[in-house]
């Protein structure tokens, strides 16, 4: 999608107002007019004006108490619109922002933009079934050229984790997720580098390789970094996303129906990290970010890992396995012991880690914990609310420790069958030394239908969190 400002606004145009009396400032008939007001005052959040040539919409959002409430209604509104774009066939169209809220069209574009995502790569007719927009313009005076590059940032990020996610591992294995990772490096300007099997039995990064085993095809361990000549950090931030990119839970076998044949998606955490980074490196932000994508896939095959095997990870640290299918916080854990050699000022990771997170407050929001500090947290809550991918916050006290003890070794890698979520972040945690945060996306990462602008599929919730949150980084 081609985001750009209209020279001259003519053509297809949608006029986004927040009170009724803003009507009048349009170039509308009077019955026109009179039309609008009606279908505002019975609740059309959308009113189509048909010049048989040329169609005009009216956007009409009355804000909300909430600020946060406003710009998700709005980022609704842009999805809504979307469907009536895409039922006439529109290609182009312009936004004009009339009411007060000086980002109103940035958002309603937003919705729109995410709303008009498809993912046809592997259909037979895919030009006939494409969405018909591919151009949005904006009147000068709705965006500033510093916020339209950052929503065509965002948005095209958004697009290349979808993309990523929905790729299946007929295509995506971790060799290819690397190669994929790259590409986006080299379109973005972010450095990356990666570790093949032969370097991971070298260093002994045994979670890795032991989740491995299953396969006949080798895992990767791919290192982004953005290092700006002026960071305002200095120490670096790092990004950890699970790359587990099809889970089968290896001799602890999943189920197929609503279970087994979605896990391609298991390496939604570093789709998610390698988006944030290309946004990073598209816009220059003042930081300095490293990302680490462990990836395999977890299957049951002849050499697998098996349930009572003890495994001695990077660390050092043993770990019984008791089930294979809690394969990414052995994963994870081999990751966020290799940050400790940035000396990192925050460690963050996105994985899809455990169906109890999504259990718990299903696919509303992430689940989060971690010991980075409270201001911190506090940021990353406003950043949430900001962009409507909210996160609740689990304790990680000292007896849920107590449920990950191994009677042969140093932990066991499931607990017990309450309080899951936590107990894999309490994993976790052992393998850091650094402020961290822990965020289980397994209940967002994926839909099974279209929710307003979350299209089906992959969603990439959690990336317009993460980069309004290093946004404000420092302030």
């Amino acid at each position: 999608m081609f985001l750009k400002i209209a020279k001259v606004p003519k053509g297809h145009s949608v006029f986004i107002i927040d009170n009724i009396s803003q009507l009048k400032t349009l170039s509308f008939s009077k019955e026109e007019t009179v039309f609008a007001e009606q279908q505002i005052k019975n609740d059309r959040g959308i009113i189509l004006i048909n010049h048989l040539d040329v169609q005009l919409f009216i956007v009409y959002v009355n804000p909300e108490k909430e600020n946060y409430l406003t710009k998700e209604l709005l980022r609704k509104r842009g999805a809504a619109l979307q469907l009536q774009l895409t039922a006439l066939s529109i290609k182009e169209v312009v936004i004009t922002n009339c009411g007060k809220e000086p980002m109103a069209a940035y958002h309603v574009v937003e919705g729109l933009v995410l709303a008009n995502y498809q993912f046809l790569k592997y259909k037979a007719d895919a030009k006939k079934l494409a969405n018909s927009l591919n151009e949005i313009a904006f009147d000068k005076q709705s965006i500033t050229l510093k916020d339209l590059k950052q929503l065509q940032a965002i948005c095209d990020a958004i697009y290349h984790v979808r993309n990523l996610v929905n790729e299946p591992l007929s295509y995506l294995t971790a060799e290819q997720l690397a190669q994929e990772i790259g590409n986006l490096g080299k379109e973005a300007g972010f450095k990356v580098s990666v570790l093949g099997k032969a370097k991971l039995e070298q260093m002994k990064m045994n979670g890795l390789l032991a989740v491995n085993k299953g396969s006949i095809l080798p895992p990767t361990f791919t290192i982004m970094e953005h290092r700006p000549t002026k960071a305002i950090n200095k120490k670096p931030i790092v990004l950890v996303g699970k790359g587990i990119v099809y889970d089968t839970g290896g001799l602890s076998l999943k189920p197929t129906l609503n279970s087994m044949d979605k896990m391609k998606s298991d390496m939604g955490g570093a789709a998610l990290v390698t988006g944030v980074m290309y946004v990073a490196a598209q816009l220059d932000l003042p930081l300095h970010l490293i990302a680490l994508v462990p990836a395999t896939e977890n299957r049951p095959g002849e050499n697998a890992y098996v349930p009572g095997d003890v495994i001695t990870m990077y660390s050092g640290t043993t770990v019984e396995v008791l089930n294979t299918d809690a394969e990414g916080r052995m994963v994870l854990a081999d990751a966020l012991h290799y940050a400790k050699k940035y000396n990192p000022e925050l460690v963050i990771d996105f994985a899809t880690l455990t169906g109890a997170a999504s259990q718990a407050v299903a696919d509303v929001a992430m689940v989060a914990m971690g010991t980075a500090d409270i201001s911190v947290k506090s940021k990353m809550h406003i950043s949430g609310y900001n962009q409507y991918e909210r996160l609740i916050e689990y304790p990680l006290w000292s007896e849920y420790g107590e449920m990950i003890k191994s009677d042969i070794a140093d932990l066991k890698n499931v607990g017990g069958p309450r309080g899951g979520a936590i107990t894999a972040g309490k994993f976790l945690e052992h393998f850091t030394d650094y402020p961290w945060m822990h965020f289980d996306i397994a209940g967002v990462s994926h839909h099974d239908t279209r929710k307003d602008y979350r299209t089906a599929g992959a969603t990439a919730y959690g990336l317009r969190m993460m980069i309004d949150f290093l946004l404000n980084y420092g302030k």
